[in-house]
C-alpha cells in the first residue's frame, strides 16, 4: 500500500501520470497522516456504513473511510485524477470513483444505488471555492445521511458553525442551523498539505435534523429573505432585505416593527425565528 502523505511518493506518483494540480479546482493534498483517520473516526464509520465523499483527490480520504466503511463512492470531477486513483486504490474492491460534477448529480439516486442497506455518512476534504454550494446541495436535499464530516476553510468553518443572532453570523449560517447541527471539531495548519494553502483548515460536523426549527409558511420566501439580507450586510436589514427583493421600504419598517424591532436592526443581529417571522410578514 503506497504511503499517500509521503511527499516523495505524492511527486513521483504525480510524475508518473503526468498530472499537475490545477488552481481551477482547489486541489491541495492532505499530507499529515494524522489527518484522515481522525476525519473518519469522528464520523463513527463502521463496517455497517456507506461512505459518500467529494473530491478525492488521490485517495488519502478514500482509503481511510474504505478501510472502516462496508463501500465508498468517492466523486470526483477532474478526469485526470481518474488513473492516480485507479493506482493507489487498487487493492480495494469496496471503492467506486464517479467521474462527475457532484453539483449536477442525483445524491439521493446515487445514494439509493450505492448503500442499500447501509447507514450513509458524507466525509470530504471539500475544494474552499465550492464550499457553500456544495454543503447546501447536501442539506437542501435532505439526503438519508447521519453526518456530514468535511474539512473546509477555517473562515468558512467559523462562519458556517456561528449562532444566529451574533456578529459572526452570514447567510450560511442560518440556512445551516435551519437544515443541521454544526460544529467545529479540529483546525488543520497549512502545513498538512502540498501545496500549503494560505490558510488554516478546520474540520466541521453537520448533523442532519429530523424537524427543522423553525417552520416558516414558505420556506422558499425565507430564503430568499436571508439572501437579501445578507446580500448587503453593511446596511439595515430593511433596507438590504427592501434592495434585494424590491418591496417598498415602508412595508419592511411595518413588518420589523411588528415584531417588536429597531428599524435600525443588522441582518447579522436576527436570529433564524426572527427571519422566519419576518418572511411570514412579507
Amino acid at each position: 500500500m503506497p504511503n499517500l502523505t509521503d511527499l516523495k511518493t505524492v511527486r513521483a506518483l504525480c510524475e508518473r501520470h503526468g498530472f499537475s494540480l490545477s488552481k481551477g479546482f482547489g486541489q491541495n493534498f492532505i499530507v499529515n497522516p494524522g489527518i484522515c483517520p481522525k476525519m473518519v473516526e469522528a464520523a463513527g464509520i463502521d463496517s455497517g456504513f456507506g461512505v459518500l465523499e467529494i473530491g478525492p483527490g488521490i485517495g488519502v480520504l478514500t482509503k481511510e473511510a474504505a478501510l472502516r466503511a462496508a463501500k465508498v463512492a468517492a466523486v470526483e470531477i477532474d478526469s485526470r485524477l481518474l488513473p492516480l486513483l485507479g493506482e493507489t486504490l487498487a487493492e480495494f474492491d469496496n471503492i467506486r470513483i464517479i467521474n462527475a460534477d457532484v453539483l449536477k448529480l442525483d445524491l439521493a439516486a446515487l445514494i439509493r444505488e450505492e448503500f442499500a442497506g447501509l447507514q450513509v455518512a458524507v466525509v470530504a476534504n471539500l475544494p474552499y471555492y465550492i464550499t457553500s454550494p456544495i454543503l447546501m446541495k447536501l442539506l437542501e436535499e435532505r439526503l438519508p445521511v447521519e453526518s456530514i464530516t468535511v474539512m473546509v476553510q477555517k473562515e468558512a468553518a467559523e462562519r458556517i458553525c456561528a449562532q444566529p443572532g451574533t456578529r459572526s453570523a452570514g447567510a450560511i449560517s442560518l440556512a445551516v442551523r435551519y437544515y443541521a447541527e454544526p460544529k467545529i471539531l479540529f483546525t488543520v495548519s497549512p502545513g498538512s498539505f502540498t501545496p500549503p494553502p494560505k490558510v488554516t483548515s478546520a474540520v466541521v460536523q453537520l448533523i442532519p435534523r429530523a424537524d427543522s426549527p423553525v417552520h416558516p409558511a414558505s420556506e422558499k420566501r425565507m430564503f430568499e429573505v436571508i439572501r437579501a439580507a445578507f446580500g448587503q450586510r453593511r446596511k439595515t436589514a430593511v433596507n438590504a432585505i427592501s434592495a434585494g427583493l424590491g418591496l417598498p421600504k415602508p412595508q419592511l419598517q411595518q413588518a420589523v416593527a411588528a415584531l417588536g424591532l429597531d428599524e435600525r436592526v443588522r441582518p447579522e443581529q436576527l436570529t433564524l425565528e426572527q427571519m422566519a417571522a419576518l418572511s411570514d410578514l412579507l
